[in-house]
């Protein structure tokens, strides 16, 4: 089984990390849909990572969707609850976290755009969003230990991924001073070796 994804995804980061918590012996290849002659689309006709391929090569895509595979597929140390509202808890922080995420993402790259073709009214759009959503973590999160439960699940993996990203990308927003409760999280969380080891690098 192997595992293709880039270094600065937060998407592959988050499974990644999954891995490490779980466990599970997965060969990580580094490839990018955006370094030319890449070849992620053989993999995902979607050309998105991240992209895990089995051993008998069939392939899984989307990170949601390799998350709750791999949780399955090894019943040691669960991520996701199996049932009931417990796993619509953690599948609605992931949700959010993974909103956030798809805002970051498209205010990067519309930040990268030429001058006259950056929009700022898509920019202005998108970090509202951003905002709004940590905002609604930081009050769901309160003073609680973990995002749900009484240990680490696939929520906690999922808005650290996210607040890394916003930081990795969109420095001005300074989440870890508006947020102290994110930021305990957050670095309780860095503590671990899953964690530290997968932090985005150019």
């Amino acid at each position: 089984m192997k595992l293709i994804g880039s270094l600065t995804s937060p998407y592959v980061r988050k499974i990644r990390i999954v891995l490490a918590e779980k466990k599970i012996d997965c060969e990580f290849v580094v490839d990018s849909p955006w370094i030319e002659g890449n070849k992620v689309s053989q993999f995902n006709p979607l050309g998105r990572v991240p992209v895990l391929v089995l051993d008998d090569a069939s392939t899984v895509f989307d990170s949601r969707v390799i998350a709750e595979y791999l949780d399955a597929v090894a019943p040691n140390n669960r991520l996701i609850p199996p049932s009931g509202r417990e796993r619509i808890s953690v599948k609605r922080w992931e949700a959010l976290a993974d909103g956030i995420l798809d805002s970051a993402v498209a205010a990067f790259l519309e930040s990268r755009r030429r001058d006259g073709e950056r929009s700022q009214s898509w920019l202005d759009r998108q970090r509202r969003k951003i905002s709004d959503g940590l905002q609604a973590m930081a009050q769901e999160l309160g003073d609680q230990t973990w995002c749900h439960g009484s240990a680490i699940s696939l929520a906690d993996i999922s808005v650290a991924c996210a607040l890394g990203y916003v930081s990795f990308r969109l420095g001005d927003i300074r989440w870890d001073q508006q947020y102290p409760n994110l930021l305990s999280l957050y670095e309780k969380l860095m503590q671990r070796p899953a964690f530290a080891e997968t932090v985005p690098v150019e």
